[in-house]
């Protein structure tokens, strides 16, 4: 076991990795993380996808006997993915049956949905019903026309991570979209206990953009503000979470079982080398949360990460300062969350077209 990795998760944040493959999964390696590196869920995307599949050969026979099949790329894709992450969910079963809320693997609907919400409810209930597991998640864009398509995912008894959320506003629509599902399911009957979520706060790329905009004004106020932001947004978000868990709105519903929907840190690799390498694990260390990590990142932080307490709770009036200090600098920030979210859903749908030529490529090689 690694000890600085065990006294992350010991500080109450829960270790999943940002990345799933048939190799990690066959090969025990996904089994051994566990064990050796905390690690208790997992989270996929397009791009992850792809880059498994073009790199393993052991989705050769199950491509073959689809293309025998005369699947459609769109179907092989479906049936690759669900596989994966339902073979990813019995390994993780056991530790979903001790925990309240780990254990889980999120698999991600189409991302060309991300502005149809009937095509996302849709394409969830579809995923839901193949993984068939009841600690998968199923990943939805917490875009407008997203909001709408978690509140009917969770009211069917759907457990849902909500990805794609850059500020508090949208992450305060995201809990009442949340809320409101958990609310419809009560009223149909349904045990709210079975129904999870986390919401997938994305961190680094807030200091990308604001970065970018920063080194532009060229000030020396501004130079002073580089590498703030994102965690200053981050720790806003968990002060929005924290109103929400006093709300009697809230208590209500967890006095009829419901279970809270977590924040997770999305996005934790660092993109500048002027920044430590585990700069979004340190900076964001607080009890019942989420950090999903790319490997690399996980790694950095088992070889010399350090945890040094709450480095969270009580700091939202410090962040506040931050964005006014932004402000003052002439960033307008919710330009920045415009333009950071139209660019997620966009790298969003890339990575879904990139995986659609992957599997293209493996079919045309499968075909006699």
């Amino acid at each position: 076991m690694n000890d600085r990795l065990k006294t992350l998760a010991d500080a109450g944040v829960s270790i999943w990795l940002d990345d799933l493959s048939r190799e990690r999964i066959e090969s025990g390696n996904l089994a051994a993380l566990i064990e050796e590196k905390s690690v208790v869920g997992v989270t996929t995307n397009p791009t992850i996808f792809a880059g498994a599949i073009a790199n393993g050969e052991r989705y050769d026979a199950q491509v073959r006997q689809l293309v025998a099949d005369d699947a459609s790329v769109d179907r092989v894709i479906f049936e690759l993915t669900t596989e994966d992450v339902r073979n990813a969910c019995d390994i993780f079963k056991r530790v979903a049956d001790g925990s309240a809320s780990d254990g889980r693997v999120s698999i991600e609907v189409e991302p060309t949905l991300a502005n149809d919400t009937a095509g996302t409810i849709a394409s969830a209930q579809a995923l839901w019903a193949a993984v068939d597991r009841g600690n998968a998640l199923v990943k939805i864009p917490a875009t407008k026309e997203g909001l709408p398509a978690i509140t009917a995912a969770i009211a069917q008894g759907i457990s849902v991570n909500v990805t794609l959320i850059f500020g508090t506003t949208r992450y305060q629509e995201v809990m009442d979209a949340y809320m409101t599902g958990l609310e419809q399911a009560r009223d149909a009957g349904l045990d709210l206990g079975e129904i999870q979520s986390v919401a997938s706060f994305f961190v680094s790329r807030i200091d990308t953009e604001i970065d970018r905009r920063l080194d532009e004004i060229g000030t020396d106020e501004a130079a002073a503000l580089k590498g703030k932001a994102a965690l200053a947004n981050a720790r806003l978000a968990y002060a929005a979470y924290e109103e929400v868990l006093a709300s009697d709105r809230w208590k209500q519903l967890a006095e009829a079982g419901a279970v809270k929907q977590r924040p997770l840190w999305a996005s934790t690799g660092v993109k500048s080398e002027a920044y430590p390498d585990t700069l979004y694990v340190t900076e964001l260390v607080v009890a019942d949360t989420v950090n999903t990590m790319p490997e690399k990142t996980m790694d950095a932080f088992g070889d010399h990460g350090e945890v040094t307490g709450d480095t969270v709770t009580g700091r939202a009036a410090q962040a506040q300062e931050v964005f006014d200090r932004l402000a003052a600098a002439g960033v307008d920030f919710e330009d920045v969350l415009v333009t950071v979210e139209h660019e997620g859903v966009d790298k969003f749908k890339t990575s879904w077209t990139e995986l659609t030529e992957t599997v293209e490529k493996q079919m045309a090689a499968a075909r006699p």
